[in-house]
């Protein structure tokens, strides 16, 4: 893993693969953690999204990590009516307003900010997708979780990725369960819910 510069095999730039500004390119910044969710791995969720919810444009999403804003600019793409990317690196966040403008992409807001900080300002249950994508290795899978646990309202939905395959013991104790999960090369990917009572 690079301590310098972008991650090995890290992409200089993803694509918004559908909606209505599909074909954009993003450019991927040089930031050591930085690896923007795959073009595979973003139509394969966007597929089971649309199996689960059929539309998604009543949806409200926020990505906690948001680094190059693939998965919230894919889901305004789509027609979601509130997406919120928070991300802490302030020249990433400058690329994302930029990219927000330049899409006119209003019902995009982006915050300047620590994701676990960020939200314990947000009322609980105030969105219906969440995206769970933080650096590889460290520490923030579990608070993530849990942060994101809060603010998933009932029936949403929380994406998340990480290195390995998520257990049971890890989501099963913040009343989540797996509703799908696949792997893509060193991505594993999965699709989240709340436990049925």
């Amino acid at each position: 893993m690079a301590t310098a510069g972008r991650l090995a095999n890290a992409p200089n730039r993803v694509r918004i693969i559908g909606g209505r500004y599909r074909r954009t390119p993003i450019q991927v910044a040089n930031r050591a953690q930085l690896r923007p969710t795959p073009d595979r791995v973003r139509e394969t969720l966007f597929n089971w999204l649309s199996h689960l919810y059929h539309d998604l444009e009543s949806k409200r999403g926020i990505d906690l990590f948001a680094g190059t804003g693939a998965l919230g600019f894919e889901l305004a793409s789509r027609g979601a009516s509130q997406v919120v990317l928070v991300e802490r690196d302030p020249e990433l966040v400058g690329r994302l307003i930029a990219l927000r403008d330049r899409l006119g992409a209003r019902e995009v807001e982006v915050v300047h900010g620590d994701a676990l900080e960020v939200v314990r300002g947000l009322a609980p249950a105030s969105f219906d997708l969440v995206f769970v994508d933080p650096p590889y290795g460290g520490p923030l899978l579990q608070p993530a979780l849990a942060a994101a646990r809060r603010v998933v309202a009932p029936g949403g939905s929380i994406y998340a990725e990480w290195q390995a395959p998520l257990k049971d013991e890890q989501i099963g104790g913040l009343g989540l369960q797996t509703l799908r999960a696949a792997r893509a090369g060193r991505v594993h990917f999965h699709l989240l819910g709340l436990q049925q009572s």
